[in-house]
């Protein structure tokens, strides 16, 4: 990989992102620095090999500033770092009206502050968790200001280039009713979701699906930092869940309201428009949402069968578009569920068979 940023760039802040970007640069053989006010935690990065600590007395001035703290801190650690002179400061939070006026307000150089997310991320956090591809192939949000320099816009999508990340440029009013949508409220229902199981009956947990395991994931995510973000973005969220809350209720009194013999518009409408709205979802690459047939397929839980699958599907020359996988309830086994188009399927199909897999098309 070509590095395209030259000179040193100091990361404010040695948590999950902070350390990711400080190895994917590393990675790319640029000049890493990094500072926290949580020392433990800026040695760990360091330990990990995310930079060197940085010296405020070395006299060394970044290139590139990259804050990577949580959003109520956002802005005033963005104001602090247009001391130093010259540098183009950045940030990575999930959230950008709120820091970015912040940092304006407190003084920051509105030429050399621009907002940028890196839509990546894992359930764990901190410096312990930082792998050097968490930006591979994902989109790096970069929100300008209207006093900022092509340059150094430039510089903040080079950021996001060398670190693996697909830049894409939005306002910051743009992204935050973007995020409200695609990440922020889904946090909000998954969370939901996965509390009503506190108070269930052990036995109905027990028989927990597959689909309750994809909808509930990110319920494992941080909670002190979900409210900061959550707060952050308020208005935009509460908007998203106002309407979430108002399809809800309209299914909640049809299902109370119907026959048991007779379907309800309402709800067939909402299970509809679901269908319709998944198909948004952009494919891989970016690219038009793509009709994958699936392929099941039983397999031992030991080790090297999942391999052995993967393999299989190699050698028959088949590309596998995603892959899901179901343990079944009580046996030492578990449901692979390949995704493959369409085209591919009955050679897929046919040579598991053959070679002796437990295919259930």
């Amino acid at each position: 990989m070509s590095v395209p940023i030259s000179g040193t760039v100091l990361i404010i802040g040695s948590g999950l992102l902070g350390a990711s970007i400080g190895l994917a640069l590393r990675r790319a053989g640029v000049r890493v620095v990094i500072d926290d006010q949580d020392e433990s935690a800026r040695d760990l990065a360091v330990e990990r090999g995310a930079g060197q600590p940085w010296r405020a007395d070395a006299g060394e001035v970044p290139t590139l500033v990259v804050v990577a703290v949580p959003p109520a801190a956002a802005g005033a650690v963005m104001a602090r770092a247009s001391a130093f002179a010259g540098a183009t400061i950045t940030d990575v939070t999930s959230v950008k009206q709120a820091p970015l006026a912040e940092a304006l307000a407190r003084g920051g150089d509105p030429v050399r502050i621009i907002g940028g997310h890196p839509m990546a991320g894992r359930e764990a956090s901190g410096a312990a968790a930082a792998r050097p591809d968490l930006f591979d192939d994902r989109v790096w949000v970069v929100t300008p200001l209207p006093a900022n320099s092509p340059e150094r816009v430039d510089l903040v999508r080079d950021l996001a280039l060398t670190c693996g990340a697909v830049p894409v440029v939005m306002s910051p009013d743009q992204h935050d009713q973007a995020v409200a949508l695609t990440s922020h409220a889904p946090q909000v229902l998954s969370s939901l979701l996965a509390a009503q199981l506190l108070d269930a009956d052990v036995d109905a947990v027990a028989v927990s699906g597959q689909g309750l395991r994809d909808m509930t994931r990110i319920a494992g995510s941080d909670p002190a930092l979900w409210q900061a973000i959550l707060g952050a973005n308020a208005d935009a969220v509460a908007a998203v869940l106002a309407t979430l809350a108002s399809d809800l209720d309209g299914v909640i009194d049809a299902l109370r309201a119907a026959h048991p013999d007779a379907a309800d518009d309402r709800v067939a409408v909402a299970l509809e428009r679901g269908v319709a709205g998944r198909a948004r979802i952009p494919g891989k690459h970016g690219d038009d949402a793509a009709d994958y047939d699936a392929v099941p397929v039983i397999i031992r839980d030991e080790p090297g069968e999942l391999g052995r699958l993967f393999v299989a599907a190699g050698d028959l020359d088949v590309n596998l578009e995603d892959v899901r996988i179901d343990h079944v309830l009580g046996k030492p086994s578990g449901l692979v569920e390949l995704s493959v188009r369409p085209e591919s399927m009955q050679r897929l199909v046919e040579g598991l068979r053959s070679r002796g897999f437990d295919v259930r098309a």
